[in-house]
């Protein structure tokens, strides 16, 4: 069984109780799932879930090289220099980044409020960087985007190989079919 869910903002990657937290157990009822990976607390956006414990590691193991696309909205407007940054890969002190994909978009479109709405500073204007990486180190994207002088203001994982998350509402999970991401990834080794 896969579960897709689009993980809402300050929600626990976890099942157990955290008291005064929102977790995993708020949304998703089947029993027997795990998540294939993780979202920070302030992150939000697709996270799948499974029962099958080799299809768990595929999803989640930077090894079978999985890409997974972001939509962060940073603050200030990159540059051409930052984004070849972002490209070829950042140094965070104790490892380089792999190389990434890296573009400015626009916000993507039927993008979902965020409850709270991020900080608003009147002089600062903010901007939108798609991002796919093939590694997923903790707080990766919000370290790179910062280490080129653009912090991340908000973090969507938008994709994991062909499922999206397009089509789920913060909180909505739906089923899919194991098989087709199974031979994404069995592909990639």
């Amino acid at each position: 069984m896969l579960i897709a869910l689009n993980k809402p903002f300050n929600v626990i990657c976890k099942f157990s109780p955290e008291p005064g937290k929102r977790t995993l157990a708020d949304y998703i009822k089947t029993p027997g799932v795990y998540p294939a990976g993780r979202l920070d607390t302030d992150s939000e956006g697709l996270l799948l879930l499974t029962d099958d414990g080799p299809l768990q590691a595929r999803i989640s193991s930077p090894r079978f090289k999985l890409p997974k696309m972001y939509w962060a909205q940073v603050e200030g407007i990159p540059s051409d220099n930052a984004i070849a940054a972002l490209r070829k890969g950042v140094d965070l002190g104790e490892f380089v980044t792999q190389p990434a994909g890296a573009r400015l978009i626009e916000e993507p479109e039927n993008l979902w409020p965020r409850d709270p709405p991020i900080r608003y500073r009147a002089k600062i204007p903010t901007s939108w960087l798609e991002l796919t990486l093939r590694e997923g180190k903790n707080r990766q994207v919000r370290r790179m985007t910062a280490r080129v002088g653009f912090p991340t203001l908000r973090l969507v994982r938008a994709s994991i190989g062909n499922v999206h998350v397009q089509g789920l509402a913060p909180g909505e999970s739906r089923e899919i079919d194991a098989s087709a991401l199974s031979q994404n990834t069995a592909a990639r080794r």
